[in-house]
């Protein structure tokens, strides 16, 4: 059984070499224990050892024996508003079942940077990425146990998008598809792919554009080439590039996630954009940092947190917020259909060998995009 049915037996699932390793583990620290508790026996007259809340000092510590239990999350920049929709829901929800507080500390930036932040010592909980990419060099660093998408529904996908070009009112430029952002004159902003998982996903979406529209990957690279020859300045993350296009007035078109322009019309911006009829299934996956919740002993409830994320009740808000969602019930209903338009091509990351291929090839030192950058004009 998967710990999203059941958190707790996530640990009698794991593959045999954990549970012999506990075993040895548990009758070592058993003969351990015994020792030590005659030797303080002898010295103390008998009587125990405790710490001022009553557990004894070498007791690892157990969320279940605690009033209140803090998570960290760390996210990538646009799904903010959804969390903190959906936070308050598990806190309750988690108080009503437990008699326990959750509290949480968040943290949101661009996913290539929150990565590296929590592989140089984040001591994250819970990390929902931008791509799948980032998570596994968390697990690669030694954070997460491999077989991460394994424990979790939808190969560890919790939130999905796709990318979308706002224009200027009026659409001055008459851009309709991708290949009008290559036109002349036409100014484009987009997130840094260095910095940025949604940098990454719109680079993907242009050279998806042209290679299932025919062309070849010659034709795919000049492509990209001249609409990153149209890039005045590659934002940090999703964020910066809306505020420069919004706030600041910059560039006559703006790639972006769907959900991140759908939350801007919603806080009263006025956007023209089209979602393009080619394009790329942007999917956003979750994990829990099993290194960092075994430390902090809340295993239990970032399981369970990760586990609420795919009920109805907190797809309905990823969806409120512009996010496709990943759990059928709330996908079929009429008002996500109403949201959010249909897509003819979808080309998924599979469909370029997957993000190890993927990061090699295009966004490496010296790969397709700083050959890009190198050769743009100046």
């Amino acid at each position: 059984m998967k710990f999203w049915q059941h958190p707790l037996k996530q640990i009698q699932n794991r593959p045999y070499r954990f549970r012999l390793n506990s075993l040895k583990g548990f009758v070592s620290l058993t003969l351990v224990g015994a020792i030590l508790s005659v030797a303080l026996s002898a010295c103390s007259g008998g009587n125990s050892s405790s710490s001022g809340d009553g557990t004894t000092p070498a007791a690892s510590p157990v969320a279940a024996n605690k009033s209140n239990v803090e998570i960290t999350l760390v996210s990538f920049a646009v799904t903010k508003a959804a969390h903190e929709a959906i936070i308050p829901k598990f806190v309750e929800k988690w108080k009503q079942e437990h008699n326990q507080t959750v509290t949480f500390k968040q943290s949101y930036g661009g996913s290539g940077s929150q990565t590296r932040a929590v592989i140089d010592g984040l001591e994250a909980d819970v990390v929902h990425l931008a791509l799948a990419g980032d998570t596994e060099k968390i697990q690669k660093a030694g954070l997460i146990e491999a077989g991460w998408e394994t424990e979790v529904p939808n190969n560890g996908i919790v939130s999905k998008s796709v990318a979308a070009i706002v224009t200027r009112e009026g659409n001055p430029k008459n851009i309709k598809t991708w290949t009008d952002l290559a036109n002349d004159g036409v100014k484009v902003i987009t997130a840094d792919p260095k910095t940025s998982g949604v940098a990454k996903w719109n680079f993907l979406a242009l050279w998806n554009s042209a290679i299932k529209s025919g062309g070849d990957e010659a034709k795919a690279t000049e492509f990209v080439t001249k609409v990153y020859n149209n890039v005045p300045v590659l934002t940090k993350d999703a964020r910066e590039a809306t505020d420069a296009f919004f706030k600041q007035g910059q560039g006559d078109a703006l790639i972006n996630y769907e959900n991140e322009i759908i939350l801007a019309e919603q806080k009263g911006q006025k956007v023209n954009y089209i979602v393009p009829d080619v394009n790329i299934s942007i999917d956003n996956p979750v994990a829990v940092v099993d290194k960092n919740v075994d430390k902090h002993g809340n295993r239990e409830v970032a399981e369970a947190f990760v586990k609420f994320l795919y009920t109805p009740e907190a797809q309905q808000e990823f969806a409120k917020l512009g996010f496709r969602p990943v759990n059928e019930t709330v996908a079929q209903t009429k008002e996500v259909k109403d949201k959010f338009p249909s897509v003819k091509t979808l080309g998924i990351v599979k469909d370029y060998g997957g993000w190890s291929e993927i990061d090699k090839k295009f966004f490496a030192d010296g790969g397709v995009f700083d050959k890009i950058q190198a050769q743009k004009k100046r």
